[in-house]
C-alpha cells in the first residue's frame, strides 16, 4: 500500500500535466453591446433618410431596454424601414439577446411585418448605404411571434436581403428559410443567440435550442433596392460586417445584448 501511494503521488501530477485545465482567462468573455442608458456606439439608418438620422426617435432607450417605437411618426409608415447598427464590425462571434413584441403595427406598414423584426449581421456599413436603399446587404436572424392561436409561426428564421447562403448542401434561393423553433406569444421575452464563424458555419439558437444552421454567406440575390452597385458584388464571400437591430413598423424591445468573439 505504501508503494501504491508513492506511485500515485508521482503519476497524478503527470496525468494532470498531459491534460492542462482551461483557465477562465482562456475562455472568451461576454461584452455588452449596449450600455443600458443611451445609444452610444450605435448608428441609425432609416429608408428615405441620411445615415445618422433617427427619425421620430424610432430607436430609443428606456429602463435598460432598446425600444423601437413609431408614436412620433407623421402620417403612415411609408416604407421607413430602419436599422440600428453597432459601430464595430465582427467576423467570428457568439451573440445573444432577448426580445419581445409590444403594441400594434404602425398604420401603413406592410402586413407581413406584423409581429416581425430581427437582427442583421455581416451587414454593410450604414455609411455606405444610399438614402433610398431600403435594407442593408446582410443576413438576418428573423424574429416572429404568434398571430393566430392555431397557427405555427417559428422564430429564429434566416432571411437574406442581397445575400445567398448554403442550406443542406446547396445554395437556397428562398429569401427566408424557416427554423424548427416553437411559436411564442408576442409579449413573451424570448432568448435568441447567433453563432457565426465568418463565412463558414452559422447557427441560430432559440431558448437554448439550435433551430437552424447553414453556411457560406455571400453577396447575391435580390430584395434589396436603391443600393450603390459598388457595394453589391455578387458572389463575394461575407466574412464580417455590422450587427443591426431591425425596425419594420412593429414595436419591439431588445435587452441584454452581449457578444463574445470566437
Amino acid at each position: 500500500m505504501r508503494f501504491l501511494s508513492i506511485s500515485l503521488y508521482f503519476v497524478v501530477p503527470l496525468l494532470m500535466s498531459c491534460h492542462p485545465q482551461v483557465s477562465e482567462r482562456d475562455v472568451p468573455q461576454w461584452d455588452s453591446l449596449f450600455n443600458g442608458t443611451d445609444l452610444s456606439g450605435w448608428t441609425t439608418k432609416i429608408h428615405h433618410y441620411d445615415c445618422g438620422v433617427n427619425y421620430g426617435q424610432t430607436f430609443r432607450v428606456n429602463d435598460s431596454i432598446i425600444q423601437v417605437r413609431y408614436d412620433q411618426y407623421e402620417g403612415d409608415y411609408n416604407d421607413r424601414f430602419g436599422h440600428l447598427y453597432y459601430d464595430v464590425p465582427f467576423s467570428r462571434f457568439h451573440l445573444k439577446m432577448e426580445y419581445r413584441f409590444v403594441g400594434e403595427l404602425h398604420p401603413g406598414a406592410p402586413s407581413y411585418t406584423v409581429l416581425n423584426s430581427g437582427v442583421m449581421f455581416h451587414s454593410q456599413d450604414p455609411r455606405t448605404m444610399l438614402k433610398e436603399q431600403n435594407w442593408p446587404i446582410s443576413v438576418e436572424m428573423q424574429f416572429l411571434a404568434r398571430v393566430e392561436e392555431d397557427q405555427d409561426r417559428p422564430t429564429g428564421n434566416m432571411c437574406s436581403p442581397g445575400t445567398d447562403v448554403v442550406y443542406e448542401g446547396a445554395v437556397d434561393d428562398r429569401h427566408c428559410i424557416p427554423s424548427s423553433s416553437e411559436t411564442y406569444d408576442p409579449s413573451a421575452w424570448v432568448s435568441a443567440e447567433l453563432i457565426v464563424y465568418g463565412d463558414s458555419l452559422i447557427q441560430h439558437i432559440i431558448e437554448g435550442d439550435t433551430v437552424l444552421q447553414y453556411s457560406s454567406p455571400t453577396i447575391g440575390g435580390g430584395v434589396v433596392d436603391g443600393f450603390d452597385p459598388e457595394h453589391k458584388i455578387d458572389g463575394q464571400p461575407l466574412k464580417s460586417g455590422h450587427i443591426a437591430l431591425q425596425s419594420e413598423g412593429q414595436p419591439i424591445d431588445f435587452r441584454n445584448i452581449k457578444i463574445r468573439t470566437l
